[in-house]
């Protein structure tokens, strides 16, 4: 085949470049998720907690700071603490920053309320390993990163993220009945995003102090014709529409049988909030949507 290749080349007009010499290497990576949560997926997932985050340690700068505004893989940063302080070589840390959506407007009617709730949000930025340390100053590497890390950015000692398994993807019932466990709403998703489907991660405000543990499964659902919906609609759509029918009974959103539109599981669990990647998505999901445990 490559001499079929090569002569093919040799062929073309004199000066013309060859375009391909042999046949791409087949794909080595899984195109998607298999049984568990991608590992990048865990570990960039965000978070929100009204828990203190500790800032005593910072990324400080890196190489090429005269003219690098920010860092990601493979670049090599300086952290605000070293031997002095008990940092040694191949420590590893998390980087993470503190961040609020600048758009100040609510999609849904009690956005602001349930955020403030939830805590403070946290972006994953990526994880860090120690390859040399100074009596006050320690050496990276960017082992990982979801982001663009900054001077100032936070840094955390590294934690293990537990993911639980997936469940089987046909299992999902669109009819199930109401379970009976806690409910909570879609708050915001992950980079400020009021609208998401499969493979994306939100956050609601139900957490660890609510029984929510790692592995979870939320159902997340919404009612027809509740006065907090998130898409501009006609009063009283769901059974009467001027124009477009109507019943002579009125039908209100407790009513009708709820809108079961997908699931997600859970990848981490503050007091008052759960980080959840959408494994299943009828169609858009928003905030302001509904989530029940499993």
């Amino acid at each position: 085949m490559r001499a079929t290749v090569a002569g093919l080349c040799l062929s073309l007009v004199f000066g013309a470049a060859c375009m391909a010499q042999e046949a791409p290497a087949p794909r080595t990576q899984p195109v998607g998720p298999t049984d568990h949560p991608w590992f990048s997926t865990v570990y960039c997932a965000g978070f929100y907690t009204n828990q203190k985050v500790s800032d005593d340690l910072r990324l400080v700068t890196g190489e090429q700071s005269a003219y690098k505004i920010t860092f990601t893989t493979p670049d090599v940063v300086y952290l605000s603490k070293g031997a002095n302080q008990g940092v040694r070589p191949g420590d590893r840390f998390l980087v993470v920053r503190q961040d609020e959506d600048p758009n100040r407007v609510m999609w849904f009617k009690w956005q602001d309320k349930l955020t403030k709730a939830m805590g403070s949000h946290y972006l994953d930025l990526g994880q860090l390993e120690v390859i040399k340390v100074q009596p006050n100053i320690a050496i990276a590497k960017v082992a990982m990163s979801c982001g663009m890390m900054q001077r100032g950015d936070t840094v955390l000692p590294f934690a293990e993220r537990p993911a639980g398994p997936f469940k089987d993807a046909s299992s999902f019932d669109s009819l199930a009945p109401v379970s009976g466990k806690p409910i909570a709403m879609v708050v915001r998703g992950k980079d400020t995003s009021q609208m998401n489907g499969r493979w994306n991660t939100i956050y609601v405000n139900l957490g660890a102090s609510q029984g929510v543990k790692i592995g979870d499964y939320f159902r997340i659902f919404r009612y027809q014709g509740s006065y907090s919906d998130t898409i501009p609609a006609e009063k009283d759509y769901q059974d009467r529409l001027y124009g477009f029918g109507s019943n002579p009974k009125h039908y209100g959103w407790n009513d009708l049988p709820r809108e079961i539109i997908g699931e997600g599981i859970v990848l981490n669990a503050s007091p008052n909030s759960a980080s959840v990647l959408i494994t299943v998505s009828r169609y858009e999901i928003y905030a302001g949507d509904y989530v029940e445990l499993e």
